[in-house]
């Protein structure tokens, strides 16, 4: 059976520039089942970016519902919604985030640590090794993120977002400063980590090409989906951890 994840009723977000009102959502509904890779692809001002941050909890919305494993967001305080964010949402950017004077291991640490987990992994926990392992990065966790490429920088970003095991992985235009084969490389990650462990993954991108491996595909445009096109999913496979 379906089990529902995300839910979101008439959505709408309304911003002030001045005396101008910007309508940024104007009405969105939207499911995502727990399992399920979903893209949402549109172009520049077309509402995806203020879907992103309401659905990770960081902007709440002007009007409607949303619900995430069963938490009403809209009911929430700034600090409710912190607590649910660092339970169930695992973030994924196209400027990787990392923090630039820690190591790539503890970069990932520090999210472990923030996330609630008291004991900070090390070399003897064997679910965040096989982690390091099944994201090719085992090697690289004492260099710092300039000493990193791109691809690497991204895949010690998805670490960081997995670390917690979150319920859903939000990820907003991840092979965005990525060249073509370390594209492929972090989108092949995802498919796999959905397909393999069942992560729920909700994917904003631009690129169509991006959003072929996802399950699903959703267009906005103008602040509104419009009707999905399904998208087959790739191959390849990631180890259990």
């Amino acid at each position: 059976m379906n089990e529902s994840l995300i839910s979101v009723q008439q959505l709408r977000k309304v911003y002030r520039v001045g005396s101008v009102q910007v309508e940024a959502l104007r009405g969105v509904d939207l499911e995502i089942q727990r399992g399920e890779f979903v893209a949402v692809v549109g172009p520049s001002g077309s509402g995806k970016s203020t879907l992103f941050h309401i659905l990770g909890g960081l902007t709440p919305p002007t009007a409607g519902a949303v619900r995430m494993a069963g938490n009403d967001l809209v009911a929430l305080t700034d600090a409710g919604r912190t607590r649910l964010r660092r339970q169930l949402v695992g973030f994924v950017f196209q400027k990787f985030n990392l923090l630039p004077t820690l190591s790539a291991g503890d970069n990932i640490r520090l999210a472990r640590y923030l996330g609630g987990n008291s004991s900070v992994a090390g070399a003897a926990d064997g679910e965040f090794q096989r982690l390091l392992e099944a994201l090719g990065i085992l090697g690289r966790l004492a260099h710092k993120p300039a000493q990193l490429s791109g691809g690497e920088q991204q895949r010690v970003a998805i670490t960081r977002a997995l670390v917690n095991r979150p319920a859903i992985l939000l990820a907003d235009e991840p092979t965005g400063n990525l060249d073509s084969a370390n594209s492929e490389a972090v989108l092949k990650i995802l498919r796999d980590l959905n397909r393999e462990l069942g992560q729920t993954i909700l994917m904003i991108t631009h690129n169509a090409e991006a959003a072929a491996g996802a399950q699903r595909t959703l267009h906005m445009r103008d602040g509104r989906i419009e009707p999905p096109v399904p998208a087959e999913a790739g191959g390849g496979s990631v180890p259990a951890f």
